[in-house]
C-alpha cells in the first residue's frame, strides 16, 4: 500500500501543514480542499493515486492541522490563502503541475492558474465554483452577509454551517446511502473549527467569498485564452454548489471531460474509486497526448 506521508512547514511565517504521497518527479497534481474540511478529505485519494503521481494536499490556515494565526496578524482571504499555497509549491520546486478543485479550493486554485497560467498542465474540479449559476439557494444568507456584514440573522445561519449538525448535513446531503459516509470526517472538521477564534474566521472567508465571484469574469476569460484541459466529477446532488455551476463551464471550456456522480458534496466519500479511475484515465490521456473527450 502506497504510503502518505505527514509534513509541517513555515511559509510565509506560517506553520503549513501538507500530505505528501507519490514519487517526485512523476507528474504533479496539487489537492485543494473545500470548506469546511482539510487535506483529510484527500486521504484515501492519494493513496489510490500514488502509485503514477506526485501528490501534495495542504491545509490552509486556520483549517485542518495548519497554524492558525490571529486576525490581527494575518488576512483571511481567498488572495492569502492562493498565496500560502504558491509559496508552498515554490518552496516544494513543483513548477509543473494539475490542480486538484473542491469548493474553496476552486478559487484558491483559480487564482494560481490565472497568475501562472504556464505552470498549470490540467484542472480537475470536483464541486467548484466559477460562475453565477453555481450559486443558488445555498447561497442567499451568505450573499445578504455580503450586502450587510451587521445582519445577525445571516450571521447565524452561516454559523450553522459549522456547527456538528450542519457538518454532518454537508456530509450527508444527497447521498443516497449515508452509512457510506464516516462520522470521522464532520468530527475531524469539527476540530479545527472549535479552537478560539475560528468562527470569526469562517464568518470572515463567508465575507471575503463576494470577491471570488467578482473574478469569474476573469477565470472565464482565462478558460477561453488558455484553453486548460479540464475534467469535472461533480457530485450531481450537491445544494451547496448545484449542478447547473458544472453545466456552465461547458461554456468556456474547449477541452473538457465531463462526469456527474449520483451523490453530494464530498463526492471522493462516496464515489472515490470511480472518480480515482477516472482521474487515472484522465491524466494518462493529457501526458501520452491522446485526445480527450468533450462534453
Amino acid at each position: 500500500m502506497s504510503i502518505v506521508k505527514h509534513h509541517t512547514v513555515s511559509i510565509n511565517g506560517i506553520d503549513i501543514f501538507y500530505r505528501e504521497a507519490g514519487q517526485k518527479g512523476k507528474p504533479a497534481l496539487v489537492l485543494l480542499h473545500g470548506y469546511p474540511s482539510s487535506s483529510h478529505m484527500y486521504r484515501n485519494l492519494m493513496q489510490q493515486l500514488a502509485g503514477d503521481y506526485y501528490l501534495i494536499a495542504p491545509d490552509y490556515p486556520g483549517f485542518g492541522r495548519s497554524g492558525q494565526p490571529h486576525m490581527a496578524d494575518f488576512n483571511y482571504t481567498f488572495d492569502s490563502f492562493a498565496s500560502i499555497v504558491q509559496g508552498l509549491l515554490d518552496h516544494l520546486g513543483l513548477d509543473q503541475y494539475s490542480l486538484y478543485l473542491m469548493d474553496y479550493g476552486a478559487p484558491v486554485g483559480f487564482r494560481i492558474a490565472t497568475a501562472h497560467p504556464e505552470k498549470i498542465t490540467s484542472l480537475i474540479v470536483q464541486n467548484g465554483c466559477a460562475y453565477d449559476e453555481g450559486l443558488e439557494q445555498f447561497w442567499d444568507p451568505i450573499k445578504a452577509y455580503w450586502t450587510n456584514r451587521n445582519n445577525k440573522v445571516a450571521e447565524r445561519t452561516l454559523e450553522g454551517f459549522h456547527s456538528l449538525e450542519g457538518l454532518q448535513w454537508q456530509y450527508t446531503h444527497g447521498v443516497a446511502d449515508s452509512s457510506l459516509i464516516s462520522p470521522d470526517n464532520w468530527e475531524n472538521d469539527l476540530r479545527h473549527l472549535q479552537r478560539p477564534g475560528n468562527d470569526r474566521i469562517q464568518l470572515q472567508l463567508f465575507y471575503d467569498y463576494q470577491h471570488n465571484v467578482s473574478l469569474y469574469p476573469l477565470w472565464q476569460e482565462y478558460f477561453r485564452t488558455h484553453n486548460p484541459e479540464m475534467l469535472i466529477v461533480y457530485g450531481k446532488n450537491d445544494y451547496i454548489f448545484p449542478v447547473a455551476g458544472a453545466e456552465a463551464y461547458k461554456k468556456d471550456v474547449k477541452h473538457l471531460e465531463y462526469h456527474l456522480y449520483d451523490t453530494g458534496h464530498f463526492a471522493l466519500e462516496t464515489h472515490g474509486e470511480e472518480i480515482a479511475t477516472t482521474i487515472k484515465t484522465f491524466l494518462s490521456k493529457k501526458n501520452t497526448g491522446k485526445p480527450l473527450v468533450t462534453a
